[in-house]
Parts: C-alpha cells; sequence; structure tokens
C-alpha cells in the first residue's frame, strides 16, 4: 500500500508542475500571466490553431489526471490509514 502512496504522490506533483506549464503556454485572451509569460512566446513562434487546440487539450488531460490523483491519494487514506 506504501508504494501506491508514493506512485500517487509522485504522479501528483509532476502533474502539478506540468499543469503549471502548459497554463502558462496557453495564449492569454487579454491581459495576465499568460501573456506575461507564455502568450509571447506562443505568439513569437507563430502558433497555429491546431497547435494552440493541443496545448488546451494536453491542459485539459492534464487537470483530470491530477485531480484522480488526489481523489485516489484521500481514498486510499481513507480506506487503510498510514499511522
Amino acid at each position: 500500500m506504501e508504494i501506491l502512496l508514493i506512485a500517487l504522490q509522485v504522479v501528483i506533483v509532476v502533474t502539478s508542475i506540468l499543469c503549471i506549464m502548459f497554463v502558462l503556454l496557453n495564449k492569454g485572451k487579454g491581459g495576465g500571466l499568460s501573456d506575461m509569460f507564455g502568450g509571447g512566446m506562443t505568439q513569437s513562434l507563430n502558433t497555429s490553431g491546431a497547435a494552440q487546440k493541443n496545448v488546451v487539450r494536453i491542459t485539459t488531460v492534464l487537470a483530470i489526471i491530477w485531480v484522480l490523483a488526489i481523489v485516489g491519494y484521500a481514498l486510499v487514506l481513507r480506506f487503510n490509514p498510514v499511522a
């Protein structure tokens, strides 16, 4: 059970970092962090609409994995507490 907890912790940390990176890469639609960091970079690279849609899809999938990992971690701790 401890291996599962460690694996879920690693998934949570990795997906958290990746979510932050992909959120900053999203094109901003007016002000905010994406314009300051990711927005300027993506505009200078002349990304297409398809590439931007892929970034949004990847961000969504990462967020779903992140939520599922947190719920799974909570359920494992709830039914099998490490004391």
